[in-house]
C-alpha cells in the first residue's frame, strides 16, 4: 500500500466540466472499473459526486502504467492528471466529455473481489445487500438518495431559521408515558429498577419549550417505537419536528405549505401551487375511504344507503337496520378489465379489511351480469344505476356494512387496488392535501375505552368541550395531517394550554387523578405558570425524502435500516450481551414460559 505522500485532492470528480479542460487536477476515490485495451487503460473513478475517467497509455510514465494495469475493482487510489476533451464522448455520466490524462497515480487500498458488482443494474438479494450495507451504498442509485436527504435537512435548517425559529435538542433517555405504541426501555444502572424510555417523539419537551418562552422550535429528531414493522415503518426514524407559540392552525399549515414550496423548487425544479386542498376528514372517508386519500385519480365512494333504504336483500337490509350503509366505486370504462375473475382478487382485498364480501354489477356490451341484482326490484335497480352514473362499459362493486368507517374503508382499499392494477394513477403528479377536524378520541376494543386519536394534549373545536365525558365519540380535535398522494408526510394540532381543559381530557380517556400526575406531572405544573397558546406538527423525514426521490421504500433513504425482525444485518444487532453487563443493570433474563 502507498500513501498519499504529496498529493492533495483538488477537484472531485463529478464536478469537473469541459470548462476545465487543460487544468492539472488530483482526483480521489475508488475504482469503479477498468478496461486494458492493450497499450491503453480506461479506468472510471468514483467518488460521492460522481465518475470521471482516468486513462494511461504509452505516453504515461512506465511505472504509473504499471500502477494502472494492476488495478482492479474498488481500489482506492489518488492520482493527479491533466484534464482533456474526451474523443468518445458519453452521456452515461455526467462527466463524459472530459477524462483525465494520468501523470501521476497512487494505490492507497487494494480490495478483494466484491460479493456483488458495485453497479446500479445489478440483481442482488436484499439479504446480502444489507449485510453488505457499505458495498450496496457505493452504487450510485443508493448512495445519491443519501446525498439528497443531507442537502433537505440544510435547505430545512435555513427555512426554519429565516422564521424565528430556535433548533433545540431534546432528552434522548425520556420518562416512559402512555398513550402511544410500545416504547424502548433503557435501564439505569444508579438507580436499579428504574427505566428510561426512548423518545416516541419530542411531544412534551417540544410543548415545555413553549411554555419556557421560546416561542419557535425546530429540531430533526430521532424517534423511537417498538412495534411491528411494515413497509413503511422503521423502530427508529427521523422527525422534522416543530412547535410554535401564539398561532392558529392557518398559521402553521401556511408556514409549512411555504416549507414544500421551497423543498420541491430547490430540489425537483418543481413550483408548487399554494395554498392546499383542505378536506375535513369526515369528508375524505366518505369520499375516499381513507384519513389520508390519493386524489390523483377519481373513483370516489358513493353512498347509495337511499336508494336501497327499502331493499330486502339481506346484506343490504342488515346493515341498514343496524345504522351502517351501502356505497358503492363505479369503475367507470373498466369492465373489459374487471373480468369475473379479476373481481374475485378484489373480493379478496376486500376481506383483508373485513368485508364478508364485495357485489358487483359489470354491464358490457354484450350483456349484464350481477351477483346481487336479481335481488332487487326494477325500481331499486334503476334507481341504483341512476345514482352510480352506471354505463355500458361500467363496473359497479358494492359495499355494505353496520359500521359506516369500515364499508368506507373497505372500498378505499379496493379503489387503491383499482387504481394501481389498471394505471389510472399519474406517477407524475404531486398531489398535496391538508385533512382536518380530525376525531379526537378513538375507542379501544382491546382497552375497552376511548384513546386519543393523536395525543392526550391535542385541542378539541371549541363546540366539543362540553362532550369531552358526556359523549366523546362526537369530539373533534383541531388536528391536522399533511398527505401526498395517499401517504400520510406529517401532522399536528394545536395544544391545550388549559390546566382545566386538560383535566377534562385526562378524565374523558379514563385517567385517575393519580395517573395523570404520575405520568404527565411536570406538564401539568408548567401550565400553571402560564403557557401560551401553541401548537405545530412533524414530518416523517423518511417518508418525505421516500416520495420525493420516488422510492419504493424508506429502506433506500435510511443509510443502515433495519428489517423485519427488527434486526440490523450488517452488525448483527440485537445481540445477547454477558451476565456481568446485565448484574451491573440489576438485570436477569428469564425464557418465557411455554404456553
Amino acid at each position: 500500500m502507498e500513501t498519499m505522500g504529496n498529493l492533495r485532492r483538488t477537484r472531485y470528480c463529478g464536478e469537473v466540466s469541459l470548462a476545465d479542460a487543460g487544468s492539472e487536477l488530483v482526483v480521489a476515490g475508488s475504482v469503479a472499473k477498468s478496461r486494458d485495451k492493450g497499450g491503453i487503460i480506461f479506468c472510471d473513478l468514483r467518488d460521492t459526486t460522481g465518475i470521471l475517467q482516468l486513462v494511461f497509455d504509452d505516453g504515461t510514465p512506465a511505472e504509473v502504467f504499471s500502477k494502472a494495469q494492476s488495478l482492479r475493482s474498488e481500489y482506492v487510489v489518488i492520482a493527479r492528471g491533466v484534464l482533456r476533451e474526451r474523443a468518445a464522448k458519453t452521456d452515461k455520466i455526467a462527466t463524459g466529455d472530459v477524462e483525465l490524462y494520468v501523470s501521476e497515480l497512487r494505490v492507497l487500498s487494494e480490495a478483494e473481489t466484491p460479493p456483488f458488482e458495485i453497479r446500479d443494474e445489478v440483481q442482488v438479494k436484499d439479504e446480502l445487500r444489507l449485510k453488505y450495507r457499505y458495498l450496496d451504498l457505493r452504487r450510485p442509485v443508493m448512495h445519491q438518495p443519501l446525498v439528497l436527504r443531507s442537502k433537505i435537512c440544510q435547505i430545512v435548517r435555513n427555512y426554519f431559521c429565516d422564521n424565528h425559529f430556535c433548533e433545540i435538542e431534546t432528552p434522548m433517555l425520556i420518562k416512559s408515558t402512555p398513550e402511544g405504541a410500545r416504547d424502548y426501555l433503557v435501564p439505569s444502572r444508579v438507580q436499579p429498577g428504574h427505566f428510561y424510555a426512548l423518545p416516541q417523539s419530542p411531544q412534551l419537551y417540544k410543548q415545555i419549550l413553549m411554555l419556557s418562552g421560546f416561542d419557535r422550535y425546530f429540531q430533526i429528531a430521532r424517534c423511537f417505537r417498538d412495534e411491528d414493522l411494515r413497509a413503511d415503518r422503521q423502530p427508529e426514524f427521523t422527525q422534522i419536528d416543530e412547535e410554535m407559540s401564539f398561532v392558529t392552525e392557518d398559521d402553521i399549515m401556511t408556514l409549512n405549505e411555504g416549507l414544500l414550496k421551497k423543498l420541491w423548487k430547490e430540489m425537483l425544479g418543481v413550483e408548487l401551487t399554494t395554498p392546499f386542498q383542505r378536506m375535513p376528514w369526515d369528508e375524505a372517508m366518505a369520499r375516499f375511504g381513507s384519513d389520508k386519500p390519493d386524489t390523483r385519480f377519481g373513483l370516489e365512494i358513493q353512498d347509495v344507503s337511499g336508494v336501497l333504504a327499502g331493499s330486502q336483500f339481506a346484506p343490504f337490509k342488515g346493515a341498514l337496520s343496524a345504522g351502517g350503509s351501502v356505497r358503492l366505486i363505479n369503475c367507470k370504462g373498466l369492465a373489459d378489465k374487471l373480468t369475473r375473475k379479476n373481481i374475485d382478487k378484489l373480493v379478496e382485498v376486500a376481506k383483508t379489511y373485513g368485508a364478508k364480501g364485495l357485489a358487483y354489477t359489470r354491464l358490457t356490451a354484450d350483456g349484464e351480469t350481477s351477483s346481487f341484482e336479481k335481488f332487487l326490484t326494477e325500481e331499486e335497480k334503476s334507481a341504483l344505476r341512476a345514482a352510480a352514473g352506471a354505463e355500458t362499459g361500467d363496473v359497479l362493486l358494492v359495499c355494505s356494512d353496520a359500521k359506516w368507517q369500515r364499508c368506507c374503508t373497505i372500498l378505499g382499499q379496493v379503489r387503491l387496488e383499482v387504481g394501481r392494477k389498471y394505471g389510472l394513477i399519474d406517477e407524475n403528479k404531486f398531489n398535496f392535501l391538508w385533512v382536518t377536524n380530525f376525531p379526537l378520541f378513538e375507542y379501544s376494543e382491546e382497552e375497552g375505552r376511548w384513546m386519543a386519536m393523536h395525543h392526550p394534549f391535542t385541542m378539541p373545536t371549541p363546540e366539543s368541550i362540553p362532550l369531552l365525558e358526556s359523549d366523546p365519540g362526537k369530539c373533534y380535535a383541531i388536528a391536522y395531517d399533511i398527505v401526498l398522494n395517499g401517504v400520510e408526510l406529517g401532522g399536528g394540532s394545536i395544544r391545550v394550554n388549559d390546566p382545566d381543559l386538560q383535566d377534562k381530557m385526562f378524565h374523558a380517556l379514563g385517567f385517575t387523578e393519580e395517573r395523570a400526575r404520575e405520568s404527565f406531572g411536570f406538564l401539568m405544573d408548567a401550565y400553571r405558570y402560564g403557557a401560551p397558546p401553541h401548537g405545530g406538527m412533524a414530518y416523517g423525514l423518511d417518508r418525505l425524502v421516500m416520495l420525493m426521490l420516488k422510492k419504493d421504500s424508506i429502506r433506500d433513504v435510511i443509510a443502515f435500516p433495519k428489517v423485519q425482525n427488527a434486526g440490523e444485518v450488517m452488525s448483527g444487532c440485537p445481540e445477547q450481551v454477558d451476565e456481568k453487563q446485565l448484574r451491573e443493570l440489576s438485570i436477569a433474563c428469564v425464557a418465557p414460559e411455554k404456553e
